[in-house]
């Protein structure tokens, strides 16, 4: 078949890839010019995806990347793969909403749409489906088929890949239903099928606000235990080793990626809507999360008045800025924000993360100094934090050089310090 992929990110060009592989002729269409000119000269703006897997489609054509909307005509198929970001605390869809107005430009009776683009419930049959009528003067349904399948792309996973991960789905009526979980079953080991699109909408939503509310759990039980002197990852692990009725989750510097700082709120923002008040467990979870950043920044102070030193022009060394360890991934990163506040006091920032291109980096860390976790850099620091433990990092290494380190991860914990005062956060 002819499929249209719109949207060449983590999430639209691993599916392109793999539709490309299975035989599909793939048009991979992006806003992003200068990407799309990457993509055809065989470099990939996502990590998981490497020269080695664009050469072979792009050489047989089965894959082509565009940036022109023109060469989405004549497609069977199109998956709309774009960003849902949160704009002030609203969703904003409207980046769906252009993909459809150029799907349904080229849109012919008898293909199939399907959104991948996590949003709230609803929004494929009444946003998506609405703008594709209107524009391609074709009705969902008897003229055309509209699916919804969400995406679950973990960046860096190489146990739990497009192929392996179950996919869940669904469809406005039960024929779009049907070719939709066709279409994904030549592609994934799994398919999931669900009755309706808004029903696999809200799935999506609470695959991520599951984790964003227990997370924010440990986030403030670590602030509980600190205050009370007990160890909270001890009590972690000894909870951890029982077999039924909890899962494990993790204390950290805040949550990143699209999932768990945005997801969330769309669901809350879409409960709001419908019924006239939102989620307070889901807003308070936002609220303990969105306030770990500072809260690391206070403790790094804290420490250094104890010392007699104040953080206006102290040298503090991040280890990380990647949201999630073993990936460059930067998305909502709460990183970025520690390293914006450390700033914003006055501290010297540097930062090493041997997976982030620095020319990648936001403009907000301008003013970070890039650099390597060598023993000079680690003994010259005032204060070291470990806010995303990559496997790269000589951890006894840290443990040994540094001043002081404010592990956000748990990752010294039980590590001989010779130099270190090491504090969990």
């Amino acid at each position: 078949m002819r499929v249209l992929v719109v949207g060449q990110g983590y999430v639209g060009l691993p599916l392109a890839l793999r539709a490309a592989q299975m035989g599909h002729r793939v048009v991979g269409l992006d806003t992003d010019a200068q990407k799309a000119e990457a993509l055809a000269c065989g470099s990939s703006p996502v990590e998981d995806i490497t020269a080695a897997h664009l050469g072979p489609v792009l050489r047989d054509g089965t894959y082509r990347p565009t940036a022109t909307p023109d060469d989405a005509a004549g497609f069977d198929v199109a998956v709309i793969a774009v960003p849902t970001p949160l704009r002030d605390g609203v969703p904003d869809l409207s980046y769906v909403i252009a993909a459809g107005r150029t799907v349904g430009r080229y849109l012919r009776e008898g293909a199939l749409v399907v959104l991948e683009s996590t949003s709230y419930p609803g929004t494929t049959r009444t946003v998506l489906g609405t703008e594709l009528e209107k524009v391609s003067g074709l009705r969902m349904g008897s003229q055309f088929s509209l699916g919804f399948s969400p995406e679950r792309i973990d960046p860096g996973n190489r146990v739990w890949t497009l192929e392996t991960t179950p996919k869940v789905v669904s469809g406005i009526d039960a024929a779009s239903l049907e070719r939709t979980a066709a279409f994904y079953g030549r592609l994934v080991e799994r398919v999931v099928r669900v009755g309706r699109c808004e029903e696999a909408e809200l799935a999506k939503l609470l695959e991520n606000t599951f984790r964003a509310v227990n997370i924010a759990l440990l986030n403030e039980l670590a602030e509980v235990a600190r205050d009370t002197g007990l160890d909270l990852r001890e009590a972690v692990e000894a909870a951890s080793t029982k077999p039924f009725g909890f899962m494990r989750f993790d204390p950290g510097p805040g949550v990143g990626g699209h999932c768990l700082p945005i997801d969330p709120v769309y669901l809350s923002w879409w409960a709001d809507q419908v019924r006239g008040r939102g989620s307070r467990l889901i807003d308070l979870a936002a609220q303990i999360n969105g306030a770990r950043p500072a809260y690391v920044v206070n403790r790094v102070e804290k420490y250094l008045t104890s010392q007699g030193r104040s953080l206006d022009g102290a040298r503090v060394l991040l280890l990380g800025l990647a949201y999630k360890p073993g990936s460059g991934d930067l998305r909502e990163s709460p990183a970025l924000e520690v390293a914006v506040l450390l700033m914003a006091r006055g501290a010297q920032v540097s930062a090493a993360d041997p997976f982030v291109d620095p020319a990648a980096a936001p403009p907000t860390l301008n003013d970070v100094r890039p650099v390597f976790a060598s023993e000079d850099e680690l003994a010259a620091a005032d204060a070291v934090v470990l806010l995303t433990d990559h496997p790269d990092f000589d951890y006894d290494q840290v443990a040994a050089r540094s001043r002081f380190v404010l592990d956000c991860r748990g990752r010294l914990a039980g590590r001989l310090t010779t130099a270190a005062v090491v504090e969990q956060l």
